[in-house]
């Protein structure tokens, strides 16, 4: 009965990923993605923009 004490933890923690990871790539995708990969290209941009403005902080 030893082997199946030590058995249990790593099947348990395989299962919990297989999900974790199930439950990530179902998540992809779906009615909110252009909204999401919106608000993602808007702070890209936002980002860039920021960093080619010119520094008008007075020295």
């Amino acid at each position: 009965m030893e082997y199946v004490a030590a058995l249990v933890p790593p099947v348990v923690m395989a299962a919990f990923f297989i999900g974790l990871v199930v439950t990530m790539i179902k998540s992809q995708g779906g009615p909110n993605k252009a909204k999401e990969d919106a608000a993602v290209d808007m702070a890209i941009a936002r980002a860039e923009a920021a960093q080619r403005a010119p520094h008008t902080d007075g020295v």
